[in-house]
């Protein structure tokens, strides 16, 4: 049976983050509020948790499942190489509604489905998502709904989709964006938008020192 905490009361905040944590690290499946919409997440490197993810969304293979990460150091771990280009992107949007596609270090040890060598890592702007990753690590997360219907921006949304498949649900009101993040490609020559969302090809090609035209060519 799955809980539910309403981090609007500190004391239930503290609690559902502690489950939320436990169950992270138990294998099991946690919903958790960030800046664009609720996220379901588990341990990246459990690759038994991440199947298990993909299931409750009835998703497949060949929609890799992205990491949220808590720090922004953590990216040095996960990527291959960290680009001038990159940082300089880190440092503007995050914590925010940036994705970034790179490829991923060798020596990273998980499995999102077939990404072919490469992850989408994002650190959101939230302080209950930032509170839980910090306490377990990079979370592979993809928006609380089922595969075809529109993600969830409030935990009870969340939790009419994914029921009991989700041992612990971490309430903090609708999502501030109610929109899936920005998604920009750095594997190729040169950057890419894939999905248009809240942080505009403008204010990305100002950071990048580029046309707004290239990233979406």
């Amino acid at each position: 049976m799955s809980e539910l905490f309403d981090c609007s009361d500190p004391d239930q905040r503290s609690r559902g983050i502690m489950k939320a944590a436990a169950a992270v690290k138990n294998g099991g499946l946690v919903v958790l509020p960030t800046d664009t919409v609720y996220g379901v997440g588990a341990d990246a490197f459990d690759s038994a948790a991440v199947a298990a993810l993909l299931s409750a969304k009835g998703r497949g293979r060949d929609m890799p499942v992205p990491v949220l990460v808590g720090s922004w150091h953590t990216i040095d771990g996960l990527a291959m190489s960290v680009s001038t280009a990159m940082r300089d992107l880190v440092r503007a949007f995050w914590p925010g509604a940036l994705s970034l596609v790179v490829r991923q270090a060798p020596s990273v040890q998980w499995d999102l489905g077939d990404a072919r060598g490469t992850v989408m890592l994002r650190m959101p702007l939230h302080p209950v998502a930032i509170e839980l990753l910090r306490e377990v690590g990079p979370m592979a997360v993809s928006s609380a709904n089922v595969s075809g219907q529109p993600p969830a921006v409030d935990a009870a949304n969340a939790r009419e989709q994914l029921g009991d498949l989700v041992d612990v649900y971490l309430d903090a009101g609708p999502s501030a964006q109610q929109a899936a993040s920005t998604i920009l490609d750095l594997t190729g020559g040169q950057p890419r938008i894939l999905r248009s969302g809240p942080v505009s090809a403008e204010r990305i090609a100002e950071v990048l020192g580029v046309d707004d035209g290239s990233l979406t060519g």
